[in-house]
């Protein structure tokens, strides 16, 4: 694997660590983020206080007040929410508000197998069922939905949507639209790229502070920063980028969900094996809490996790938690056989190929999304997995950087029936008849764009550092960057003047924990994960590229470096 570093004017290194007064190290990494020095204390530490006004969000206020002319007349609402972790926690978030400020909304998630994505028409006859409610809200879904906006007004409900995806068609006109994709605004660069739990948490807040200008008891004893904890685990699991609002979400938020009190998210960690004592991180939400609450979406009714989030019932959510988890590992049984077959036809007919379309009849449609991830990590190009839907091939693509699926997709989108979602991370619905057509339009775009050679695989290194540079107090600078996630990534650090003490340790016959020595004999441990196929030398000067992170084992924390490659020095 190629190795690319690319160095940062030392000069601009120095004056930025004596700016902040830290060191080089956390210098660097934050002009290599592209932080500029006027946003580096911020950075640094992000505050609650520096949130902005909720009613800078374009269409915000209108919804505020729509929100309040339902309170008055304790009118019926009903809400609909996407199916993945950030529209489960929207839901759960707006619904609990709502309860506690009188009213008593209705909620509803897509059944993706019968329904699919969004505000369809199959979700909302589903939704009407019991009635047609005064105030309709279409969370994380609903900009590309205009006819079906157009229905909920004609049977009479008012329809506010609260969004986050690129618009792929005008979008509705007929509703109060939260969108900053769809609706930019001047300096609107903290929260444009929201995902939708971090716009409802600012609507929240924006009803909140109006009701309190009004003394509303109820309002005035709400406490906005208990919600960070789910706030926290939609802006993670939605993968955007975790800068300006977004990080101080993240940061705020994984505290509280460390400590939070929903008997609902106690019981997902301790089915999930989390341990909150030493604090929780992204990838607790991304490996753990989130698989779980995607799970009942993706193979049952995603209703179950808006249950588990808003139930007070202990009893509930051990049981409902228990069920996620079961469902999550039928989830993983799936997917590997999935990622198996699919890595085979990469691998037999499209190992030339720049973008990788793939589709099986037999593969479960809500499942391919982290397929798709993990087919496109491993062959470091675009991905697209499909499976079927009676006449439609359906499915989820992911990006690798450098390459912006919607465009990609936007240059395709004449053989599509449906598509949507984020430069990352697509949903995709087509005919069957046109998937060669697809399949060569996509690798296309691809190969022909300008900035191809961003997809080109290499190992992209933070910073250089000595072995004898890599200690605690290092550790402590760098928490000082927490979290990582996109946009702000975990750094990856090459390290010089290692030499190995004993032979590395194999274990479970694919990983290895190893030992070195820095240039003053003190000793450094590090592990390798499916890398027991390529041991580096004993005794012999290496060059290692590492992540670094804390091993908490008996009570004791101790700095392990996680290998991600090697060589031998000077080669």
């Amino acid at each position: 694997m190629r190795w690319n570093y690319t160095p940062v004017h030392a000069e601009s290194v120095g004056a930025l660590a004596r700016s902040l007064g830290t060191t080089p190290v956390v210098a660097e990494l934050l002009l290599r983020a592209g932080v500029p020095e006027a946003g580096a204390v911020r950075f640094l530490q992000p505050t609650l206080a520096s949130l902005g006004d909720p009613f800078l969000v374009v269409n915000l206020e209108r919804a505020v007040d729509r929100l309040l002319l339902a309170l008055q007349r304790h009118e019926r609402v009903t809400v609909l929410g996407d199916y993945d972790v950030d529209g489960v926690c929207s839901t759960s978030i707006l619904v609990c508000l709502l309860r506690r400020l009188g009213l008593t909304p209705a909620y509803l998630v897509p059944r993706r197998a019968e329904e699919g994505y969004g505000l369809s028409a199959t979700a909302i006859e589903r939704a009407l069922e019991q009635g047609c409610p005064d105030l309709f809200i279409a969370l994380d879904c609903g900009t590309n939905s205009g006819a079906e906006v157009a229905l909920l007004r004609s049977r009479g409900a008012e329809v506010i949507i609260v969004d986050h995806h690129r618009s792929t068609e005008p979008p509705a006109t007929d509703a109060i639209l939260i969108n900053p994709h769809v609706h930019p605004a001047p300096d609107d660069g903290a929260w444009h790229y929201l995902c939708t739990v971090g716009l409802v948490f600012k609507l929240a807040h924006g009803l909140l502070k109006k009701l309190r200008a009004e003394n509303h008891p109820v309002a005035l004893s709400i406490v906005l920063k208990d919600y960070l904890d789910l706030v926290a685990m939609g802006t993670i699991a939605d993968l955007v980028p975790l800068h300006g609002e977004n990080r101080i979400f993240a940061r705020h938020g994984l505290r509280v969900l460390a400590e939070t009190r929903r008997p609902g998210l106690i019981a997902l960690m301790q089915v999930s094996g989390l341990k909150t004592d030493q604090g929780l991180v992204p990838t607790d939400v991304s490996f753990r809490l989130g698989p779980r609450i995607n799970a009942s979406g993706r193979l049952a009714d995603a209703a179950l996790s808006v249950d588990l989030l808003l139930s007070a019932d202990p009893a509930f959510c051990d049981a409902t938690a228990r069920q996620l988890d079961a469902l999550n590992r039928e989830r993983q049984d799936i997917e590997r056989q999935i990622t198996e077959r699919a890595e085979r036809y990469v691998e037999e007919h499209f190992q030339a190929a720049s973008g990788l379309v793939l589709f099986d009849e037999a593969w479960h449609p809500g499942v391919v999304g982290i397929v798709a991830g993990r087919i496109s990590r491993k062959y470091h190009r675009p991905a697209i997995v499909l499976g079927n839907e009676g006449e439609l091939a359906k499915g989820s693509g992911r990006g690798i950087n450098g390459f912006n699926l919607v465009e990609i997709l936007a240059a395709c989108a004449d053989c599509l029936d449906g598509w949507g979602g984020h430069p990352m991370a697509v949903g995709v619905a087509l005919k069957k008849g046109r998937l060669d057509e697809f399949r060569a339009r996509f690798d296309e775009v691809i190969r022909t764009r300008s900035d191809q050679g961003a997809g080109e695989p290499g190992l992209e290194l933070s910073g250089w550092l000595d072995a004898t540079e890599v200690t605690d107090r290092l550790m402590g600078e760098l928490e000082q960057l927490h979290p990582f996630g996109m946009g702000n990534p975990e750094p990856v650090f090459g390290v010089r003047g290692l030499r190995l003490r004993n032979r590395p340790d194999v274990f479970k016959e694919q990983h290895f924990r190893f030992s070195g020595e820095d240039a003053t004999g003190r000793r450094i441990s590090g592990v390798a994960w499916k890398l027991a196929d390529r041991l580096p030398p004993v005794g012999q000067p290496i060059e290692i590229a590492v992540q670094l992170n804390w091993n908490h084992y008996n009570g004791r924390r101790t700095l392990q470096m996680e290998l991600l490659d090697w060589r031998v020095a000077g080669t």
